[in-house]
């Protein structure tokens, strides 16, 4: 695994790449990128590689990109695909195979070059590992099942997951060991069957409570009439699906559908990327912009803008922030005339939560204040989805900034929302004077969008 210095030059390296037009980080957002350490330490990412993808030449710098996710904790599980090298071997020996990506069925002589071309990748994939000094394992963790007759034609050799054995991949992942994971499973009797990779990892994602999957390709991210569609609410991405020309290639189909299946089974994140792009894995996690295509859950649905029969809720809910001084304190009248400024968070009908918007500077910048989540649903993400979903909102309405100001809150504003530790000289004018005068001395926290 990359030790500290390693890391800094692995970093150093990307974003110096940018200079070449070959990196989207930029050297400025080195402490940006630190402060992803503590929010995604201990997680699980699975990552799924195409077999063209571990065939290209890039494929060396991809592996130094999963050492760094290492490096920071982050736990790694990856799974590969063997379409190229299974069209390889089909070309070589002239033999006719019945389909290379494990989406229909698998004949015998299909599962015998498959079943090989999964071992010249699997050896590929821990080459580069070990070469990082990374530890990884193969395993018999995924049992597979029949796919049977389908529409009815004999899928054959093909099969989907039966079972995953969750307690021997998290024991691999606490002993710092990358599992690796191939096509080709076993089903109860032994016998070997082929399983699409995309799906593989989707249902990896799900079952070990992963917070992101990532499909690294050879293709861009997905795109709609030419424009490349960067970040993607997984309803949307359904509605594409089901058009017949939405313009999605038959070769991230598979990947989309499944991102789509991942989400909807619990996984916030899931990501299509360019993998032959140089540092396209940690730019797309680690840079606000991104490098690829971002599906995401529609983890927001509970948030609504607050409206006129609201304001006594909200002045309820943020009494005891009030009274240890942590909130501004606002009458029910103050609170009713700034309606149209609040964002109320909304289970079975009562409000638990609430966050207040005011703008500064034609709205170049906004404050994110009187941020209150009653105690029962503390502790919970409620208060990171309000302060997220606010600075979605502020960017949509053109703020460049966002800024807070808190007595006790900094560490939930910079280690869980990214925000950065400030003076009273990032402040708008009006909202400095307002500052100066009031004697709260709060910290004050800001956030470039």
């Amino acid at each position: 695994m990359l030790d500290n210095c390693q890391l800094h030059t692995r970093l150093t390296n990307l974003m110096t790449a940018q200079n070449a037009g070959e990196s989207t980080i930029k050297p400025t957002d080195l402490r940006g990128i630190l402060k992803y350490v503590p929010m995604f330490r201990d997680h699980v990412f699975v990552i799924a590689l195409d077999g063209s993808l571990v065939a290209h030449e890039n494929f060396q710098n991809v592996l130094l990109d999963i050492a760094v996710l290492r490096s920071l904790n982050i736990k790694v599980i990856l799974v590969h695909g063997v379409g190229q090298q299974l069209n390889a071997l089909a070309e070589t020996r002239q033999i006719q195979i019945t389909n290379a990506h494990g989406e229909g069925k698998t004949d015998a002589q299909t599962l015998e070059l498959a079943t090989e071309a999964s071992a010249l990748v699997s050896l590929s994939i821990m080459q580069g590992l070990t070469r990082n000094g990374l530890r990884c394992a193969l395993s018999n963790g995924v049992r597979s099942k029949e796919n049977g007759i389908v529409k009815g034609d004999d899928q054959l050799f093909s099969g989907r997951v039966d079972k995953l054995d969750i307690a021997l991949f998290n024991s691999l992942l606490d002993a710092n060991t990358i599992p690796i994971v191939t096509p080709i499973a076993f089903n109860r009797e032994g016998t070997s069957l082929r399983i699409n990779s995309d799906l593989l990892a989707a249902e990896l994602a799900s079952q070990l409570d992963a917070s992101k999957l990532v499909y690294l390709t050879t293709q861009d991210g997905l795109r709609l009439d030419g424009q490349p569609l960067t970040n993607l609410p997984v309803a949307e991405l359904e509605t594409l699906l089901k058009q017949a020309h939405a313009g999605i290639t038959e070769r991230l189909h598979s990947k989309a559908q499944h991102a789509v299946q991942a989400i909807e089974a619990g996984v916030p994140r899931a990501h299509i990327l360019d993998g032959r792009l140089f540092g396209a894995l940690l730019n797309e996690i680690f840079d606000k912009v991104g490098i690829g295509t971002m599906v995401y859950s529609n983890e927001y649905q509970s948030i609504r803008r607050a409206v006129k029969v609201d304001a006594y809720s909200i002045y309820n809910i943020t009494r005891n922030g009030v009274r240890s001084e942590t909130l501004r304190d606002r009458s029910q009248a103050e609170i009713e005339a700034a309606i149209e400024n609040f964002l109320v968070y909304e289970i079975d009908g009562s409000i638990v939560a609430c966050v207040h918007l005011q703008s500064y500077d034609a709205e170049k910048v906004i404050e994110i204040g009187s941020v209150y989540v009653q105690p029962f649903y503390q502790n919970k993400g409620v208060g990171r989805q309000m302060v997220e979903y606010a600075e979605v909102d502020a960017k949509q309405r053109g703020a460049q900034r966002v800024i807070a100001m808190t007595t006790q809150a900094t560490n939930f504003f910079t280690k869980l929302c990214g925000f950065q530790e400030g003076s009273s000289a990032e402040l708008p004018a009006a909202r400095e004077a307002h500052y100066l005068a009031n004697g709260r001395n709060s910290k004050i926290l800001y956030k470039d969008l």
